[in-house]
């Protein structure tokens, strides 16, 4: 333990021996130390790490929050754009203090990690002492707990600016925070970061009020009639009744003012006509229908003074308009029915996917070339209420650099030799109402991309040569075959676009790695047409042990091949691509033997794994070296190479689990 540590240690200790602050200690920091020894037996002594959830737990604590962190996103990237560059981090956490989204400079992953300013951090007050997001959990308070202020010496080089959000009820429902690894020594210093804090955590709540009362009658009061209409302090939800339903946080401390000693369960419930002087009749007449400076009211107790904007509750949709939609969409499979056949890492994300499919939320889906990026993304449209506006994708890779502006963008009349007389009109507008897919992004070229980040964050287009922009709305998704993070390290990617283009990222696997391949073999057929109904066991035998590195588009072409070879709508492994058969002269010559012995294999898998009848022992291959890979594999091998039981153990996804298996050249006993 360093010398500042111990000094550090020292005054927490002289405290609780004290049992009163010290004067350059805020009260609320005084407090939170005492809570730390007293009530969670923390020991100031002991610098514990940083605790980061396994990506299962993780993923648990962010599905419970899905709805949530879909709202929050815009404004997590407002904030960030507000602070990058000043050594920033913003986190979101949930209301026990795990960070489910963050934002901040890729390039700095590790040191943040080992901070604890990283996706999965446990910062809650009972493990990891005062700090930023657990002691406003404890509180409920927004607060700055800088360097020193911290209980674990672990942390006192971080600052940390934390606010609440709140949720209608009333109850904490999330912290907004901005962190930094380094800081000026002073905490006045942090003034301004937490004032942002504030800001967003704010704007945050009011987007979670009115989307979880989009159906009621929403009273918006301030102080200023100018700001009424943009930016409203108050938020109050009303049934037909006039009894309020819920409120944010600023007009829950307004109401507890208007009544002293009712509580927040007290106000809901409560009557409009009760808190201020205003009938229901009357409150009718503030949808917009007169000038704000007309629209005021007052206060029942203390006559306070304010503006009013009423939003009245839409208007209700028609039964048979329901019916006709009902029908519409039950005419067609789900998405889900529409992209795999079982497999369960796609089935995980297409069900995620599905949520998402109205909102606004971008998109990024990566995975290797011809795993069906595209495909899954036009299938998002045609499910979405975009379905009937223009889906448009665009090659960031095939559009060469010299026109790939004039193409996204467009151009005005005369902007240059050549260009069209009247001017043209660019992809994204051409995409307005509807979608655009940004194919290849990681290829975009770098100038270009701070045009594009203007586009997704002001939602208005400037055309080469034009003056004033155009409005548009678009619903991005973009895919990639590149490790974008790896691009931000190298200076080749904006950062602040990735965290544009990453609201909900989905990861295709490959086709060597999906588990419903007979589905898609149907699938293609099907799509293929023709005489063509199967395909005989031993072709579909030499389909399987294909590594396919083309992926579907790979599959697509070796059957349509086969479908134009083969005779009596049977496709037969004769039929196959050469490259299939991989024996001299074309002959066959011991593929039934094969063939027979992987019926046998495949038959004693179990749930789609990886396990397999045959002793570990005879189909082990050559000894790895790496004892990565060595530990990988006993793994395997103790839970009889089943995939799901592997993961689980080990802590990681699936699909990690076949990344690595696939890197390290592990090969299950039924694929050898």
């Amino acid at each position: 333990m360093n010398l500042s540590s111990q000094d550090h240690v020292a005054e927490i200790l002289n405290v609780e021996r004290e049992q009163h602050g010290v004067p350059e200690r805020d009260p609320i920091i005084v407090e939170s130390w005492l809570r730390c020894m007293n009530e969670h037996q923390l020991d100031p002594t002991v610098a514990r790490e940083v605790w980061i959830l396994q990506e299962t737990l993780l993923r648990e604590h962010q599905e419970r929050m899905e709805e949530f962190m879909h709202t929050a996103r815009f404004g997590l990237e407002s904030l960030y754009r507000q602070v990058a560059g000043m050594g920033y981090v913003v986190l979101l956490t949930d209301p026990k203090g795990i960070t489910i989204d963050f934002m901040g400079d890729p390039t700095f992953d590790n040191q943040l990690r080992k901070a604890g300013l990283y996706l999965g951090a446990d910062w809650s007050e009972c493990y990891a002492g005062t700090n930023g997001v657990g002691t406003c959990i404890s509180t409920g308070k927004p607060l700055v707990v800088h360097q020193s202020d911290h209980f674990d010496s672990t942390h006192i080089a971080l600052t940390c600016s934390a606010a609440p959000v709140f949720d209608p009820y009333g109850q904490v429902s999330a912290i907004l925070d901005i962190s930094a690894l380094k800081s000026p020594l002073s905490k006045s210093s942090q003034h301004l970061a937490l004032q942002f804090v504030k800001l967003y955590s704010h704007r945050i709540e009011k987007a979670n009020f009115l989307k979880e009362f989009g159906k009621e009658w929403i009273v918006k009061l301030g102080s200023s009639q100018e700001f009424i209409d943009v930016d409203p302090e108050y938020l109050l939800a009303l049934d037909g009744s006039g009894r309020i339903l819920g409120f944010n946080q600023q007009a829950r401390l307004l109401l507890e003012r208007e009544v002293p000693g009712r509580h927040q369960e007290d106000l809901r419930g409560c009557r409009f006509e009760e808190l201020f002087e205003c009938s229901l009749e009357h409150l009718e007449k503030f949808v917009l229908s007169r000038p704000a400076d007309q629209r005021s009211l007052r206060t029942a107790t203390q006559r306070r003074t304010l503006f009013a904007q009423v939003a009245p509750p839409p208007r209700s949709v028609s039964p048979s308009q329901r019916a006709n939609s009902v029908r519409r969409l039950s005419s067609k499979p789900s998405l889900v029915e529409e992209l795999t056949g079982g497999d369960p890492v796609l089935m995980r994300h297409l069900e995620r996917a599905a949520r998402l499919v109205n909102s606004n939320v971008s998109i990024l889906l990566s995975g290797e070339t011809g795993t069906g990026k595209e495909y899954f993304a036009k299938a998002l449209h045609r499910h979405s209420t975009r379905a009937d506006r223009p889906f448009v994708a665009v090659n960031c890779a095939a559009i060469p650099e010299s026109l790939i502006e004039s193409e996204l963008f467009g151009y005005a009349p005369g902007t240059f030799t050549g260009a069209q007389a009247k001017g043209k009109r660019g992809l994204i507008l051409q995409a307005d109402g509807g979608t655009l897919f940004l194919d290849e992004i990681g290829d975009m070229p770098y100038a270009l991309q701070a045009r594009l980040l203007r586009v997704l964050s002001e939602r208005e287009v400037l055309p080469l040569g034009a003056v004033t922009p155009v409005s548009v709305d678009v619903r991005i998704i973009s895919a990639t075959h590149h490790d974008l993070v790896q691009l931000v390290h190298q200076q080749r990617f904006r950062d602040d676009l990735y965290y544009r283009l990453n609201g909900a990222v989905f990861e295709l696997p490959p086709l060597r790695e999906r588990q419903d391949f007979s589905w898609l073999i149907k699938k293609f057929l099907g799509r293929i047409g023709g005489s063509v109904a199967k395909v005989s066991p031993e072709a579909m035998h030499l389909l399987k042990r294909h590594s396919w590195p083309g992926n579907l588009r790979e599959l697509s072409n070796a059957l349509e091949f086969a479908a134009a070879v083969g005779t009596d709508g049977v496709i037969r492994a004769q039929d196959l691509p050469e490259l299939f058969l991989n024996l001299p002269s074309g002959r066959l010559v011991d593929l039934h033997a094969d063939y027979a012995h992987s019926l046998y294999s495949n038959a004693k898998s179990a749930d789609h794994s990886l396990s397999t009848s045959f002793p570990t022992k005879e189909c082990s291959p050559a000894k790895v070296q790496s004892p990565e890979a060595q530990h990988l594999e006993t793994a395997l091998s103790q839970h009889q190479w089943n995939a799901s039981a592997t993961a689980r153990t080990l802590g990681i996804g699936r699909a990690t689990l076949y990344r690595r298996m696939n890197r390290f050249g592990i090969i299950p006993p039924n694929r050898r």
